[in-house]
């Protein structure tokens, strides 16, 4: 007797554990949004579903932005683009006062759904958040913690949402958008505008916008289910703001000034070569060198890797791979003929880079600008300097 009611009640309880946790009445779906943090992996801001039912003691974000650090081969993995992100549910206290702490400011957008819509949202993010559906390929144009907001809820519903364009709007370039939230003249701005290719610098959509959590409570803002056309959000408010504080970044410290001291001390050295009409072997090593193993390392993130924000860099007609592969040339008193038509082929890729800036086809890196001008005048000056001593 007393195993059959061992076994009833163990039926009962694995019963009870699959069955979906029906909401009550009182449960709301929001979206928060989490304004930008001072570390370039903040820089962009933060989003998730925040599921909030007083009938069920529930209070819990449903969060797509996470990463383990002890995944195995993690850097590597995030440098192929093959690493994954994953779902992750917390108390929504936790998550508040982790914010808080890092004064970023929280923004959350009550959605005005049925009970039945809210109910199939949250079945969603349960089953989403089970170790086996929880990890994602993170992509950060396409696929990441802000655009999943739009798509949890298009699959979730089943229903089409209309999301137009708010009054101020702008039509941007991916890039662009980057450089809303990163000082163009700071370091993280100069690693992202050389590491990524041209593919940023088309137009992003109106709805390709809301990569950025900040696009996403813009376009929320004014979205309305296509069928009813009733509003998306049927109440926002701000649960914190940002205090705000002095900046600490300094001119001093940036690219722009880095590399103008080190493009002026490149001009200075060649002025020196050119008067005494000889040439800095070690400088031009140097210079080979550096260029060279940029534009390797660019070529790998284009083609070895699975990031599609990488392809198409024109950053290559500055960083030129072969340049590591004649550094020999450099050695000796008197290279090659045909290398002298190599320094004006490096003339003309810096024509033509140029010119696509010019144009739009890619925007670079600002904080390279004088070492740009310094990297031509070596050029041709060794052009003439050959020239005159062949």
């Amino acid at each position: 007797m007393r195993i059959k009611l061992l076994l009833l009640l163990f039926l009962f309880c694995s019963l009870t554990s699959n069955a979906q946790l029906q909401l009550s009445n009182q449960a709301e779906i929001s979206v928060l949004t989490i304004g930008p943090g001072t570390l370039l992996m903040d820089a962009f801001g933060h989003n998730g579903f925040r599921v909030r039912d007083k009938g069920r003691m529930i209070d819990e974000v449903y969060n797509y932005g996470t990463f383990d650090f002890d995944t195995p081969n993690f850097y590597l993995k995030f440098a192929q683009g093959k690493l994954n992100y994953k779902l992750s549910h917390d108390a929504y206290d936790d998550f508040f006062q982790a914010y808080i702490a890092q004064n970023r400011s929280i923004n959350e957008q009550i959605l005005d759904l049925t009970q039945s819509q809210k109910q199939q949202v949250f079945n969603f993010l349960q089953n989403n958040a089970k170790p086996e559906n929880k990890y994602y390929l993170y992509d950060f144009f396409y696929d990441n913690c802000a655009t999943k907001m739009k798509d949890v809820l298009k699959v979730a519903l089943n229903e089409h949402i209309t999301f137009s364009n708010p009054a101020d709007f702008n039509q941007k370039t991916f890039r662009a958008l980057i450089h809303e939230h990163v000082n163009k003249n700071s370091w993280g701005s100069l690693g992202i505008d050389v590491a990524l290719g041209s593919i940023i610098d088309k137009k992003a959509s109106p709805e390709e916008h809301m990569f950025l959590p900040k696009y996403i409570y813009t376009f929320f803002e004014k979205a309305t289910f296509t069928n009813s056309n009733k509003p998306l959000v049927k109440q926002s408010r701000s649960l914190y703001k940002k205090r705000e504080r002095s900046s600490t970044n300094s001119f001093f410290t940036s690219p722009l000034m880095i590399f103008g001291l080190f493009g002026l001390l490149i001009i200075w050295l060649t002025y020196r070569d050119y008067k005494n009409n000889q040439r800095r072997k070690w400088l031009d090593v140097t210079l080979f060198g550096i260029t060279g193993l940029i534009g390797v390392f660019l070529l790998l993130l284009w083609f070895a890797t699975d990031h599609t924000a990488t392809a198409n860099n024109y950053n290559l007609l500055w960083a030129f791979p072969i340049n590591l592969f004649i550094i020999g040339q450099l050695l000796k008193k008197s290279p090659s003929n045909w290398f002298k038509k190599y320094l004006k082929f490096l003339v003309i890729m810096f024509c033509l880079l140029t010119l696509h800036w010019i144009i739009g086809v890619q925007v670079f890196a600002i904080g390279l600008i004088p070492f740009f001008i310094a990297l031509l005048v070596r050029y041709v000056f060794l052009l003439k300097f050959y020239n005159l001593n062949s």
